[in-house]
């Protein structure tokens, strides 16, 4: 009996598993040794929830093929739902890994429904004028967030708009305007932050490898001749759009849940441009790259860089500039392509569309 070929996507998909299961393993065990510094441990939550971020826009931007700049706005939505959620939840539900759980999905659902919405009417347009608008997008949901309270008293949740009075006297606000959610307990973990970050990987890879996938990378590759063959344009361009946006709403709340305060202002135009980077830098519809990317670009600046002072930005952009200097030239990519399975477009794959 021959051997069965292995197609180059599922190559990738494993090597991506296995890198992920491998790092997460490595840092487990030097985050239990002692080996970490404070700082470090520190950021593996915030890391894990841009790797979702950056492979979630990674399936619009290099899979779909469209030019997304509100993606931080679909993270603000996952944290400000997902960690109001969480601190209304407190008292009944006393089991952090659950208050969490109900957050993270919370804030996909969330997330997911304001994709759809917006997704509807922006997806419409291409190129520049979808990035204009979903950029638009991103600043109409931080400027809500920053005038909208929700608190709870005896009588229930109660949500304001503008106004900050109203609560009874002994009721405690979560969302506070400007000043956001402060005194969230810390339930967001570097475990439960992989657990996410597998369970997005094996959602977008199944859906890439599947017949919805084939139609999408269809119409990235060639609209015209994909509409001609009878592919609901807005069907798969919809799918694609919300399924990323609830991976960033996912991404929104695991991050809140690791923090002390959480602030509108967090989640502007620069956050989804950082996350546009770790994409572009990672490889168009290049997962493992988006992971790999993320990680270091957010932790360069957070740790090695920090002894720079007022030169690390700096260096920090330089660096950046190298990376695209080197990843542009032919000869390294081609060699990078032969190094990891998967880095270029499958095109048998695309041959069955």
């Amino acid at each position: 009996m021959g051997k069965r070929k292995i197609s180059k996507n599922t190559r990738q998909s494993f090597i991506t598993y296995g890198v992920v299961i491998a790092a997460y393993i490595l840092l487990t065990v030097l985050a239990s040794t002692g080996a970490l510094s404070s700082t470090f441990k520190g950021l593996l939550v915030p890391v894990c929830a841009y790797i979702i971020a950056a492979i979630s826009l990674n399936l619009t931007v290099g899979v779909l093929g469209e030019l997304s700049l509100g993606h931080a706005g679909f993270m603000s939505v996952g944290a400000f739902s997902g960690a109001t959620v969480a601190i209304a939840l407190k008292d009944s539900v006393p089991s952090e890994w659950v208050r969490l759980l109900i957050a993270v999905i919370v804030g996909a659902f969330f997330a997911a429904i304001f994709g759809f919405i917006v997704g509807i009417p922006v997806l419409r347009l291409r190129g520049d004028y979808l990035a204009i608008v979903t950029l638009a997008f991103g600043e109409i949901i931080k400027t809500i967030v920053t005038n909208l309270y929700i608190g709870k008293d005896a009588s229930g949740m109660h949500i304001g708009f503008l106004d900050g009075d109203i609560l009874e006297r002994g009721g405690k606000m979560i969302l506070n305007g400007p000043n956001g959610i402060s005194g969230i307990t810390k339930i967001s973990t570097f475990t439960s932050g992989f657990i996410i970050i597998m369970i997005c990987l094996i959602i977008i890879f199944n859906l890439v490898n599947s017949r919805s996938g084939r139609a999408i990378m269809a119409l990235r590759d060639n609209r015209i001749a994909a509409e001609s063959v009878g592919i609901n344009i807005t069907k798969y361009k919809l799918m694609a759009f919300v399924i990323s946006a609830s991976m960033a709403g996912a991404a929104g709340a695991l991050y809140a849940l690791g923090q002390n305060t959480v602030t509108a202002n967090k989640f502007d135009f620069n956050t989804s441009i950082l996350i546009l980077v770790f994409v572009v830098l990672g490889g168009l519809g290049n997962m493992l790259g988006s992971v790999i990317s993320a990680t270091v670009l957010y932790v360069l600046p957070e740790t090695w860089l920090r002894q720079f002072s007022d030169y690390r930005m700096l260096i920090y952009a330089v660096v950046l500039i190298a990376v695209m200097l080197v990843t542009n030239n032919s000869k390294i990519r081609a060699l990078v392509s032969r190094l990891i399975p998967g880095k270029n477009k499958d095109k048998e794959d695309e041959k069955n569309v």
